[in-house]
């Protein structure tokens, strides 16, 4: 890690190894994760990234289990379906055990863990399968750097707290850190049954097994601050609280099925990263970005995770709007970039955000949250119908709006811009927030300050959803103005934006309102709002599809004839499973189905070959090879919320899908189904207060919708 050296990326991810070379396995609830490798261990391999971590710190960066110093060997290691826990089957290697030689394949070790309110849990299961009886000396290893979360990313820090001596019991030991935020942060780690000795970085044991004899030993991780929320239950207590915390936030999706199983694998491992990614928060659940760098609340993230997954799930939606009006700017902050009005970028917790040596503590510096705050108020109205709960955030709602048409629009040339004021915050402020993200054709980087294609498409969207939710709340003047707004800025857009020389809308103005004349996938998000002019959606669409763009995975970011293509980058020629959903909706909202068909038969095609059948937050964007696997991007997160939900928005694109919850409609227009699927059984899909059981077949040239079973009066409409 001391070998990379990043001056102009503040907040780039040091890379020294990559994650994709050694799989690694990933637990979650709450504010805590961990990261372990296949053999359940905890390593200072690949990023360095392994560990369990708790608001923002590393509390244990060493785990090992060990015979006689030596690694046990994998047979095999896997994260449950529902991500409820993590399960390893090692066995002994050959190894002496004094003067005796315990051949390997004596000994089985089967090891599960999982997280809850802040403590990991592990129990190890040891069999003798051989035919003598054995005495089996092992260690575990263990160590805490109480690293924050930054630190393991590769900030520098000139100084540190300090770590307290180690305080072993004789069942346990304590392993300590002062902060310089002044807060101690303690590991505790309890054994079970109790070791033969207890030290300072390992504990050992001795087991007697007869054959066919089993042992279990129990090690609890407790990660302890001084307001974390302490659990003092039993491992079974534990695993009972978090099934049942797990089949709650199950409840409020309804159920998809098909008849092709790879698509279910798919389905059924996107629902589980959303359901772990899911926190619950003081003002409502929340789905947390990705792991491991992005394990808390964003704002832009949690947005657009709630309106992939708004039909299939509004409560997500409902959880999202809530924290973000609790924590809605107030006041000019600009270390925070803050402005009245403007809905947060991220949170975090941790000993570098409490001291400021990060701005990320409370952080302001997204362009595009606050659009998108009214966009996702809107669209949960029209999916649920729930005027009490509008009323309760549309004081939030006109605070976003007058953000937009005073800080957003700071020169009042109509379009929304971004600059820095944060000596220390983000350069670039929307989605894509690489430092080389925004350019001209030449690969000139863009100044500020700068207004993004796409961030015009969510003010015009913005605009319209809340002269709708004006009239839900009877300011019928407010809602013509809106309207008017919206349709002067999408006529300003198409004339500003458009290039005929490259047939595309321009990626962004700079700060001297030139056209950065690149070809983007953000464009696709103009088509997404609906802000594009209809006479050029084809054209977009068409582009959007070709080989420049479309590698056989998904589209790029970028197209490939442009200046600073790369398909290994992070935002410059990669491909993002959101994304894709985002354009493919687009697409399909201005008929182009069939192209939006493709980019859900790439992003498929290309889970068939992931770990897990989990999408990762992004992966390259090379050309696909026949018989070849996508390549994957490095120091992508996975899971990431985002890449997750996008599942369902690219079927919901597919179908035509529109619920409109006042009205008790459900609608589907046009409705496509790609060739890998012949059907989609959907159960207890809320319109309103009724539900209703849909099934949807493909035929040749057509696609049937049947409802299968109704409660309570819904009218299902289909157009083609």
């Amino acid at each position: 890690m001391q070998e990379v050296i990043q001056i102009e990326d503040q907040y780039y991810i040091l890379a020294t190894s990559d994650r994709a070379a050694d799989r690694t396995r990933v637990l979650k609830e709450g504010e805590t994760f961990a990261i372990f490798d296949c053999h359940g261990d905890i390593q200072p391999l690949g990023l360095g990234e392994q560990g369990i971590f708790h608001e923002g710190t590393r509390f244990l960066s060493k785990l090992e289990l060990r015979f006689a110093g030596i690694r046990p060997l994998l047979l095999g290691s896997t994260i449950n379906k529902q991500n409820e826990f993590l399960s390893v089957d090692l066995m002994n290697p050959d190894f002496m055990a004094g003067d005796l030689q315990i051949r390997r394949d004596s000994i089985h070790i089967y090891r599960t863990k999982f997280i809850w309110k802040g403590k990991c849990f592990e129990q190890l299961r040891m069999t003798n399968f051989s035919l003598e009886p054995l005495s089996i000396p092992f260690t575990i290893q263990f160590a805490a750097d109480f690293a924050d979360i930054f630190e393991v990313r590769g900030n520098k820090r000139k100084e540190r707290g300090r770590l307290l001596p180690v305080v072993p019991e004789a069942s346990a030991v304590n392993l300590s850190y002062r902060g310089l935020d002044g807060q101690t942060r303690t590991t505790r780690l309890d054994f079970s049954p109790t070791p033969l000795k207890v030290g300072e970085d390992e504990v050992h044991y001795r087991v007697s097994l007869e054959p066919k004899e089993s042992v279990c030993i129990q090690v609890t991780v407790s990660c302890e601050c001084r307001e974390c929320e302490r659990f003092a239950g039993t491992f079974e207590e534990a695993f009972q609280e978090a099934a049942v915390n797990i089949a709650d936030l199950k409840a409020g999706y309804c159920e998809i099925s098909t008849d092709n199983e790879h698509f279910n694998l798919l389905l059924g491992r996107s629902q589980s990263d959303l359901l772990m990614m899911t926190s619950k928060t003081p003002h409502g659940i929340y789905p947390y970005a990705g792991v491991p760098w992005f394990s808390t609340t964003f704002g832009r993230d949690g947005i657009i995770t709630a309106l992939e997954v708004l039909w299939a799930n509004p409560g997500i939606a409902r959880g999202v709007l809530s924290f973000l009006a609790k924590t809605q700017a107030t006041a000019i902050d600009a270390e925070k970039d803050a402005e009245p009005g403007k809905i947060i970028h991220e949170t975090r917790l941790g000993e570098m955000a409490a001291l400021g040596e990060i701005p990320f503590g409370f952080y302001y510096g997204s362009v595009d949250s606050t659009p998108l705050f009214i966009v996702l108020a809107g669209a949960y109205y029209r999916r649920t119908g729930d005027r009490e709960f509008i009323a309760g955030i549309w004081e939030n709602v006109l605070a976003a709006l007058k953000w937009i048409d005073t800080y957003g629009d700071a020169d009042g040339d109509g379009f929304v811009e971004y600059a820095r004021h944060s000596h220390h915050g983000l350069l670039q402020q929307g989605w894509k927030d690489s430092n080389d993200s925004v350019f001209h054709a030449d690969g000139t980087l863009a100044e500020a300050p700068i207004a993004l294609c796409e961030v015009q498409g969510y003010v015009y969207d913005a605009k319209n959803s809340a002269a709708i939710l004006a009239l839900v709340m009877g300011e019928e003047g407010m809602a013509a103005r809106l309207r008017k707004e919206a349709e002067a800025l999408q006529q300003k857009f198409n004339e500003v934006f458009w290039c005929d020389d490259i047939s595309f809308y321009a990626l962004a103005l700079d700060g001297q309102k030139r056209p950065c004349r690149v070809r983007s996938s953000n464009v696709g998000h103009c088509l997404f709002s609906g802000i594009a002019d209809f006479s050029r959606a084809g054209i977009i669409a068409d582009q959007l599809l070709s080989e420049p763009f479309y590698s056989g995975w998904g589209v790029r970011t970028i197209a490939n004839t442009e200046k600073r293509y790369n398909p290994m980058s992070y935002h410059n020629g990669s491909i993002w499973p959101h994304d894709n959903a985002l354009v493919a909706c687009g697409i399909a909202r201005y008929g182009f189905t069939s192209h939006a068909i493709l980019i859900l038969e790439g992003i498929f095609n290309a889970s068939l070959a992931m770990d897990l059948h989990r999408l990762p937050e992004l992966y390259c964007g090379f050309k696909r090879r026949e018989d070849l696997s996508p390549i994957l991007y490095p120091m992508a997160c996975a899971p990431q919320a985002w890449a997750a939900a996008s599942v369902y928005l690219l079927l919901q694109s597919c179908m035509g899908l529109e619920i409109d919850a006042g009205n008790r409609r459900l609608r589907f227009t046009y409705p496509v189904l790609p060739p890998f699927l012949n059907e989609v059984e959907i159960k207890k899909l809320s319109v309103g207060d009724s539900r209703v059981d849909i099934m949807l077949r493909r035929y040749q040239n057509d696609v049937s919708v049947n409802v299968l079973r109704k409660e309570g009066p819904v009218e299902v409409i289909i157009t083609k």
